[in-house]
């Protein structure tokens, strides 16, 4: 089995990681969770991140195959669109994000203005799917519980999950936006670890807890021996309890109700007005403070 080059990229801001990932064999590969800049003061918006990606694909003489979301973020928007523009390589994330689309359109009363099929995106992947990176397989589950449309990419011996776990020091991931749930949670974090031990799991956060160094690479037995979350062998219900205590004390995302409603259109922003420019919309008293 090949396994791949995984070159990491974080975008300190958000704790957000992003992934360059390739077949050292053929040199094809894909970049998964792009991040493109917002400044939620100024309104500007902007594509370093994504510029580091595409400079490092070309240096190291990848040829770039896919651009792959793994959820619509709510912390971040994404660059797959950009990337795209740039690249000309197709953008993908899984097909339960038709349910995400028309959640979100409904909280931001866009109806007809989003389309809710998916259609933004060149490919809807389902569970269990397999596609081929240069002569590396990919294998897509679905794992939701962060999102109700959450999916990993299993690329030879790495694990690309999104939010669904942190690094083991930090646990697990909230499970309390919409459509969220730590039940699902719990399920998908099963599967995950079900992957073989010697599986690379990147993960999609890490807030550097303590001060130390932003970390992204963690293997399967090193979730199971030492993830807080998940070292004692915990049963669902404990875990849920644990995870739900949690969740109740954070704080949204800062970018949240901007960064849902880029992402529902997979990371276009809204269509310009009259005079040129794009407006986002904000739910007044939809959501609680915390």
């Amino acid at each position: 089995m090949t396994n791949p080059v995984v070159k990491p990229f974080w975008d300190q801001p958000t704790g957000s990681w992003q992934y360059v990932f390739h077949d050292p064999e053929t040199m094809k590969g894909a970049i998964v969770d792009p991040v493109m800049e917002f400044d939620p003061l100024s309104g500007a918006t902007g594509t370093r991140n994504a510029e580091a990606l595409l400079a490092y694909v070309r240096e190291t003489g990848i040829e770039l195959e896919w651009i792959l979301d793994t959820h619509p973020h709510a912390d971040h928007f994404s660059a797959a669109q950009w990337l795209n523009a740039q690249t000309g390589a197709p953008t993908a994330i899984g097909e339960k994000v038709t349910g995400v689309q028309q959640l979100w359109s409904d909280i931001y009363n866009l109806p007809g203005v989003v389309p809710t099929d998916g259609s933004q995106w060149d490919r809807l992947f389902a569970d269990g799917e397999t596609f081929m990176v240069g002569n590396i397989s990919v294998s897509v589950i679905f794992s939701p519980g962060h999102t109700l449309a959450s999916i990993s990419y299993v690329a030879g011996d790495a694990a690309f999950v999104h939010d669904t776990l942190m690094m083991p020091d930090s646990g697990t991931s909230r499970a309390d936006f919409p459509g969220g749930s730590s039940k699902a949670l719990y399920d998908s974090i099963q599967r995950i670890l079900a992957l073989p031990d010697e599986t690379r799991v990147f993960v999609g956060h890490d807030y550097a807890p303590g001060g130390r160094p932003a970390q992204c690479e963690a293997t399967v037995a090193e979730h199971k021996s030492q993830n807080i979350h998940f070292k004692d062998a915990p049963t669902e219900a404990d875990y849920r309890a644990v995870r739900d205590a949690r969740d109740v004390t954070l704080p949204l995302p800062r970018l949240m109700l901007a960064a849902l409603q880029v992402n529902i259109r997979g990371g276009r922003l809204p269509e310009p007005e009259a005079n040129g420019r794009s407006y986002l919309k904000l739910p007044l008293g939809y959501f609680e403070a915390r």
